[in-house]
């Protein structure tokens, strides 16, 4: 029964209410933040955040995956692909390069594994490639968040990140690179203290882990 609950309270949605206060707490730190209905509502507003031959960088993210909008920022021709430009890179030679290139783009995107109804942001990374970015070194940075990963506080978040995030993560990277994953590296974004630079999308369904 208590790992149902345990389990039900991290995949379920939260409450329009919820998402009200989350939205305000984000807001007052500096954040944009647009409640949308759906993953089809965000992918078509990307569209539009996003001007076309951008450079941009999408975070691993099981939301964007399967929102389509990691799709649409990186195999339709219309971005300058970070990720597709990546493979160009020599990993033995050309560190620094490949760090450059992940830490600027125009735009990067992704999601979190909590946020809190206080106005936090928790991001997981286990190399750490994704996250100069949404710290502060991109112009530009979109989150994409479920409604599921709303939580009361940062304690709550921590316990969603090792409980929930990253049993699914690991069977994930398993999966996809044969080596389990782990949160090296936890950036909390409590505020942005540039104008215009964060864009938090809030929906109003569960989406990704």
């Amino acid at each position: 029964m208590t790992t149902s609950i345990t389990a039900s309270r991290f995949t379920d949605p939260a409450s329009e209410r919820s998402l009200e206060r989350t939205a305000a707490a984000l807001t007052e730190g500096g954040f944009a933040v647009e409640i949308l209905d759906d993953a089809a509502a965000a992918r078509a507003r990307v569209k539009e955040l996003i001007p076309e031959g951008a450079v941009v960088l999408t975070g691993a993210s099981e939301t964007l995956r399967l929102s389509g909008i990691d799709e649409d920022l990186n195999e339709s021709g219309r971005y300058d692909s970070v990720r597709a430009r990546a493979h160009d890179f020599d990993r033995a030679t050309q560190r620094n390069e490949i760090w450059r290139a992940l830490s600027v783009p125009d735009v990067i995107i992704g999601s979190v594994a909590a946020v809190t109804e206080t106005g936090s942001m928790v991001i997981a990374s286990a190399s750490g490639s994704q996250l100069p970015g949404f710290a502060g070194a991109a112009p530009s940075a979109i989150w994409i968040i479920g409604a599921q990963k709303v939580v009361p506080d940062l304690d709550t978040a921590f316990h969603r990140l090792e409980d929930h995030c990253l049993p699914l993560e690991n069977e994930r990277a398993m999966q996809a690179y044969g080596v389990p994953s782990a949160p090296n590296r936890v950036l909390i974004l409590n505020a942005e203290h540039e104008q215009g630079r964060g864009t938090v999308l809030l929906l109003r369904e569960a989406i990704g882990f």
